[in-house]
């Protein structure tokens, strides 16, 4: 049996042929750039988050960035977030200008140990940026009250959870701005990068739309520097036709989910904390010896994978931050125990059968 991670096909059912005859008259009628099409995604994909607001940009990281510009971030400002994320997070975070500041991650949550961000926060700190990671929402109680103690924005980080809630609310809606990415891998996936930006704030959203077209306040009047980052109007389509799916192919991720915590819960591993809520972008287990149970997989067939191999505070990019090994010591763990199996929604009994079978065999040797 092979087990992949991913089933496009799946995605688009009987309606990939409407999908392309739509995508057909939009080569040949030239609309290509902010036409009706990305339009009518931003208001629906608003209007699921029950945010104001969403404006689509070329990826998750220009969505960071242009948030970032959008609420004033400067040189010598500094953003919060955490040592075990994704490199785009901090990568929006320098390219606004700004200085990354890291705090390690929880052991059970494998999130943002919310303990260690009050000590973080200094003169110059403006934002808090969660990372709702792997699917499950950050609580974000704790994080609010400092944010609003301390007079700085909360900024969401949700990449990696389109449609999880915290107490029936959507993340993404929560803070100043929401940033989504909707990379082929993602729950919510375009035919190619993607992204955008959701606020409930008039001000915000002007701003953020001036910045991801550069910079323009009316035709050929550029009144800041932008960025040109427009979402394509062919993934705007494609998202569209994939958004009312959402809700139903994130329940069925959570039943993976329970199926593979039900026939892997005897073994020395340990689970995500977790959440009816989490939409399991990702399904991680924290094992010792990581990398041979993952040749192991790979050889019966299985897509497992690992995400993140090296944390923030080690990657070379990162270099002239300071951070040191050792420094983040729970982020350093997971990177070095932590295996993706792979989940969607169509995936099987049998599969997940196939899959728990290989790893008891690892551990029974």
């Amino acid at each position: 049996m092979k087990v992949d991670r991913y089933n496009f096909a799946s995605q688009f059912g009987d309606e990939l042929h409407l999908i392309t005859e739509q995508i057909s008259r939009m080569l040949v009628t030239g609309h290509y750039i902010l036409t009706e099409e990305v339009s009518h995604f931003e208001a629906a994909f608003a209007d699921y988050l029950g945010a104001r607001y969403a404006q689509g940009v070329n990826t998750g990281t220009d969505a960071l960035t242009i948030a970032f510009l959008a609420l004033g971030i400067e040189p010598g400002d500094e953003v919060i977030t955490q040592a075990n994320t994704f490199n785009a997070t901090v990568t929006g975070v320098i390219r606004a200008g700004a200085k990354p500041v890291l705090v390690d991650a929880d052991e059970a949550s494998f999130l943002i140990d919310e303990s260690q961000v009050q000590a973080a926060i200094t003169a110059r700190t403006r934002v808090i940026l969660p990372v709702h990671l792997y699917g499950k929402p950050t609580p974000l109680n704790r994080l609010l009250t400092l944010a609003q103690k301390h007079d700085l924005h909360l900024v969401e980080d949700a990449a990696q959870a389109h449609g999880a809630r915290i107490g029936g609310r959507r993340v993404g809606t929560f803070g100043a701005a929401g940033c989504f990415s909707f990379h082929p891998s993602k729950n919510l996936a375009a035919a190619g990068d993607a992204g955008a930006i959701v606020t409930n704030h008039d001000s915000i959203d002007g701003l953020i739309r001036r910045y991801r077209e550069l910079g323009q306040y009316g035709q050929n009047n550029h009144v800041v520097t932008g960025l040109n980052s427009k979402l394509d109007s062919i993934q705007a389509l494609i998202l569209s036709r994939k958004l009312p799916n959402l809700d139903s192919w994130n329940a069925q991720r959570r039943i993976v989910a329970g199926w593979y915590r039900e026939r892997l819960g005897n073994l020395p591993l340990q689970f995500q904390s977790p959440d009816d809520e989490h939409v399991y972008h990702l399904f991680q287990i924290r094992v010792e010896k990581r990398d041979q149970l993952l040749e192991l997989l790979r050889s019966e067939g299985i897509d497992a994978v690992v995400r993140y191999p090296t944390p923030i505070h080690l990657q070379p990019a990162f270099a002239n931050c300071g951070w040191r090994k050792g420094q983040f010591p729970v982020a350093e763990k997971l990177a070095n125990e932590l295996l993706c199996l792979p989940i969607r929604p169509d995936l099987s009994v049998s599969e997940v059968d196939f899959v728990a079978d290989k790893i008891r065999m690892f551990y029974e040797g």
